[in-house]
């Protein structure tokens, strides 16, 4: 057990970190009155969206405790199950709701640093996002860690299990449902938060920009503020308790997977320690990459992307090095295959995230090009970006089907399975060990967007918008690699659910075997379903963005006309009714999608079959990895070309190109920040639904 305690003590230091970044963040003020004003405006918009959503959420975890608790008395699940799925729900949206805050309170700020320099801005937005980053590692760590050690505790003096590898098994068994309560937290989040944000964010472009010809963050727009809190309860709140989701699901997963392939050769609490101390080595690691991103003043794109990749690549070399001494000292020389998956999972993300740069940022020819088809009008446009799209999903399928197969093969795969599926179990373990920094990438460009629309409604100096618009234009950038880099770990993650599941079923069924062949019926019916769930489940988020956004096209056409002196300055607008509006159809949108989540492996399993689950989730898996990619760089591309004709290229603000543009943004807005990365929270709630559930459903379906 002698490793395993780097894994609170990471805790306490990523935790410590953070509280130490927050505090030297909130020490800078956050500028003049008026910057003040509107900067109290986002954040009480924000706290009360968090507030009603938490208090709707909270029900549904009351529900499924109780359901749980019913299937424990009658022997389906252990007794601790029901209070891990509350804790890892608890957990998830405690990270959404602190970061948000983080990032409520540093964008005035930002906005202050921009009045100085690029790089002080830089400083302050990259901060408060390693704040949101060092959170989701930190409570990772602590939840993990502190479950385990209770349950070995209680597996070992209270209700004894004498069988190590049988001990190790039950409680993995039991903390895959921390990752239950954190994908539901997440999906809830996400969908909530990305229905919110995009629906008052189209609705300000369509009748700002195009309709009325202000522009963009104008405080003459209704909606102006509902757009700003948006981006903090969607891509703050919500990408938070997506990320901590997929953090901590990999290394429960990992340590699951361990148990099984371990136990055999007395090394399955060696198994266990190998995740928990390669992502205590990470936070380490990103603590010193976090110190090493400054700029200088030039506002381009390769600097700013310099400065980034700077921290990332030295936390990742750091990985790489110290984790081949814990790796032979904890397994043995005879399993240092295990340390090449990690490397395999490390490559794998800074390999998707290049690439998914190349595609969507503006200094590479992809979304230059598609910048130059607006010259044609947004058919043009948008044809060009669902092209792009589709084109980018073709080398992140190909590395991830690298790491696939070199981590199955590296690790032993070729002589146990359960070798193998450890080894992908472990790749997605390396592939988030950097989330500490990667993670701050992602959660400083929703600061940078809210201090340029803090610049322009105070009226700063030109040179401030700039700068902040270089850091929101990179913001763009590092958010569609942070999606890529999601999305990948969560198709790694997903598929050693997939097979924790059938370790599960097979257990449940005394070890018969299932018939998994192609030919059987019930597997193509399985895939067909799983391959379809993606397709239906966007097409429900995308309406729901559309139906919310055009409430907000309504309300903010009735303030223009209505508002004498709206336009000419003179009139007020009304930001709390369009807050409102995007508040509620928030919540009322996202229930049809959730319980499509929910409930689609459970139906499936009973009423075809476990089998069945297992090919549902392998077509999810396929098509929603896929999908996901598609949608999170067509919209990061569409918006970054309408950013790099804002610049000055193709006539510039206000320009034919610059509306054709805006209409291209207007429908990749959904993609990138709604649909496309709910998807990877979809195929792993669904796994572990089917995991928690695996005993139910093996001794209730209709097919044996």
């Amino acid at each position: 057990m002698n490793l395993i305690w780097l894994a609170p003590f990471g805790a306490l230091v990523a935790l410590g970190f953070a509280l130490f970044l927050a505090k030297s963040i909130l020490k800078k003020s956050e500028g003049t009155d008026e910057m003040k004003r509107i900067a109290s405006a986002i954040r009480e918009g924000a706290d009360a969206y968090l507030r009603r959503q938490y208090g709707i959420v909270a029900i549904y975890f009351i529900v499924v405790f109780f359901l749980m608790l019913l299937m424990w008395k009658y022997g389906y699940l252990a007794f601790f199950t029901p209070f891990a799925f509350l804790l890892g729900g608890a957990f998830s949206g405690l990270c959404g709701w602190l970061g948000m805050k983080m990032a409520t309170r540093a964008n005035a700020r930002t906005t202050l640093a921009c009045t100085q320099s690029l790089n002080s801005g830089l400083t302050v937005s990259f901060r408060s996002g390693a704040v949101m980053g060092l959170l989701v590692v930190g409570f990772g760590l602590f939840e993990v860690s502190i479950g385990f050690f209770f349950l070995y505790y209680w597996y070992s003096n209270v209700k004894v299990i004498a069988d190590i590898a049988v001990r190790m098994q039950t409680i993995t068994a039991i903390m895959l449902t921390f990752g239950m309560g954190a994908s539901s937290q997440a999906l809830f989040a996400r969908l909530g938060g990305g229905i919110f944000t995009k629906a008052a964010d189209v609705g300000a472009d369509l009748v700002g920009k195009i309709e009325v010809g202000i522009p963009e963050d104008d405080p003459r727009n209704p909606a102006v503020i509902a757009d700003n809190v948006g981006d903090n309860v969607g891509d703050v709140a919500g990408m938070g308790a997506d990320l901590y989701e997929s953090y901590v699901g990999s290394i429960i997963a990992t340590m699951a997977l361990g148990a099984v392939a371990f136990g055999k050769v007395g090394l399955a609490l060696q198994s266990i320690t190998v995740p928990l101390t390669i992502s205590c080595i990470g936070v380490l690691a990103s603590i010193v990459g976090i110190f090493l991103v400054r700029s200088g003043e030039e506002a381009k794109q390769e600097v700013l992307l310099k400065a980034l990749r700077r921290g990332i690549w030295t936390s990742g070399l750091i990985i790489a090095v110290v984790t081949f001494f814990v790796v032979r000292s904890m397994l043995g020389p005879e399993h240092i295959g295990v340390y090449l998956a990690v490397l395999t999972g490390l490559m794998a993300g800074i390999l998707i995230g290049f690439f998914t740069e190349y595609y969507t940022s503006a200094k590479y020819k992809p979304t230059q090009n598609l910048a130059s088809e607006s010259l044609t009008g947004p058919a043009t446009v948008i044809i060009s970006g669902l092209a792009v799209g589709m084109q980018s999903t073709a080398i992140p399928v190909i590395v991830v089907c690298g790491a696939i197969l070199g981590s199955y093969y590296l690790s032993g795969g070729a002589h146990d399975f359960n070798m193998g599926v450890y080894g992908i179990g472990i790749a997605a373990v390396g592939m988030l060990s950097t989330l500490g920094i990667t993670l701050a990438t992602d959660a400083y460009g929703p600061v940078a967007d809210n201090a340029g629309g803090i610049a322009e409604m105070s009226k700063q100096d030109p040179i401030v918008r700039e700068r902040t618009d270089a850091l929101d234009s990179l913001g763009n950038t590092t958010a569609a690699t942070g999606k890529g880099f999601a999305i990948a770990s969560a198709a790694l993650t997903a598929l050693a659910l997939l097979a924790a599941y059938h370790e599960e079923v097979t257990r449940f069924l005394g070890g018969a075997e299932l018939d998994l062949s192609l030919l059987n019926p019930r597997i193509i019916v399985g895939l067909f379903i799983g391959g379809m769930l993606p397709f239906l489940f966007c097409s429900l988020t995308m309406k729901a963005v559309g139906r919310a956004a055009g409430k907000i096209v309504v309300e903010v056409r009735r303030q223009f006309k209505e508002i004498a002196g709206l336009m000419d300055g003179t009139g007020k607008p009304d930001y709390a009714r369009c807050v409102k509006i995007s508040t509620v159809s928030a919540q009322k949108e996202m229930i049809a999608p959730s319980l499509l989540a929910i409930s689609s492996p459970v139906i499936v399993g009973l009423l075809i079959g476990v089998e069945a689950v297992v090919a549902l989730l392998a077509g999810a898996l396929v098509c929603g990895f896929v999908m996901a990619l598609f949608m999170a760089n067509a919209g990061g591309a569409w918006d970054n070309a309408k950013k790099f004709i804002e610049s000055g290229q193709h006539g510039g603000k206000g320009s034919d190109a610059h509306k054709a543009a805006v209409v291209g943004d207007t429908v990749g807005d959904p993609f990138k920040d709604t649909s496309g990365p709910s998807l990877n929270i979809l195929i792993k709630l669904m796994s572990m639904i089917s995991l928690v559930c695996a005993s139910f459903i093996a001794h209730n379906s209709l097919f044996k």
